[in-house]
């Protein structure tokens, strides 16, 4: 087994690396002076069993060049496996057509990975599940659930007191299954958007008077919708407000809007280099996917079950 890393999430792919106890292979991902992308592999990948690891975020076209390139020069190296470990699957958002002459970009991605081959993709907190569905070759979608309950446990001593928010009624489920293994009670912010990256809150479904309340999502962007979650929720006599996101996209001042908003925090893990967005901030804390990904790589390695991580 190889690990390998582009430019994405280096801090990340490092991270993995230590895990595992297996040193990240030599490779230069690079720019020629027109920006133009050139990767090469410093080391022999002959017969292995390799992972490339890299997130297809902010620059997001940049980023998944360097993943579609490197993979072709790991298929030329005559690797025997690759596997595109892809922490945060950008485009994914992009998953049906919202209207008439539009496009279905999650799928152009997922047509790309598997033509530059792609043997087999490992990801994280797809945006939609059906987007598995999207590629021709083995996909494996890890939930990063285990994690965040971890974190929550930690940090409040009686789980069961505790309200679990979905800020909409699209991740009810991805909330109920946290709900669902901290013994929690579960309630649905109900919003309306008005138009494309505004959301207004228009009701509680639940009653959240005195509790503490963490809001579950699987992207924060500009954070207008958790923002505007945590002042509704504070309205409805919450006691507190944090909000626990997978990715941490982070964008258009969204750290800003944040620090002055009423949420307590906000915890985002790092399949996004936090460092291209937190700054300083004192409400934005990052946890590590590193273990729950170096596990599942180490599974797929060894031909055992991904599946049971979350069992």
């Amino acid at each position: 087994m190889k690990l390998l890393s582009g430019n994405s999430n280096a801090t990340l792919a490092k991270a993995i690396a230590d895990h595992l106890d297996t040193p990240l292979a030599r490779s230069e991902f690079k720019r020629f002076k027109d920006n133009e992308i050139f990767v090469e592999i410093q080391e022999n990948v002959r017969g292995e069993d390799v992972f490339l690891i890299q997130s297809t975020s902010f620059p997001a076209n940049d980023n998944l060049m360097e993943l579609l390139i490197g993979i072709d020069a790991l298929r030329r190296a005559s690797a025997r496996r690759i596997t595109a470990v892809i922490p945060y699957y950008g485009y994914g958002r992009q998953d049906r057509k919202v209207g008439g002459r539009t496009p279905i970009s999650a799928k152009l991605v997922a047509n790309l990975v598997v033509t530059a081959g792609a043997d087999r993709v490992l990801t994280l907190e797809l945006h939609a599940g059906q987007i598995q569905g999207f590629f021709d070759i083995p996909t494996d979608n890890l939930f990063s659930t285990p994690v965040l309950e971890r974190d929550i446990r930690e940090k409040h001593k009686d789980v069961s007191k505790l309200m679990i928010i979905s800020p909409d009624v699209g991740g009810v489920v991805r909330a109920r299954a946290l709900a669902n293994r901290l013994g929690a009670d579960l309630a649905i912010v109900d919003k309306r958007r008005p138009k494309a990256g505004e959301s207004e809150v228009m009701n509680i479904i639940g009653d959240v008077e005195g509790r503490d309340c963490i809001l579950i999502d699987d992207i924060v962007d500009s954070a207008g919708t958790l923002c505007n979650a945590a002042e509704a929720l504070l309205g409805e006599k919450a006691k507190s407000v944090s909000a626990y996101v997978t990715h941490g996209v982070l964008s258009n001042g969204a750290v800003a809007r944040v620090e002055a908003s009423k949420l307590k925090e906000l915890v985002v893990t790092n399949s996004i280099d936090p460092a291209l967005r937190k700054g300083d901030s004192k409400k934005v804390r990052v946890i590590s996917v590193a273990a729950l990904m170096g596990d599942a790589i180490w599974r797929i390695a060894n031909e055992q079950s991904v599946s049971s991580l979350f069992e």
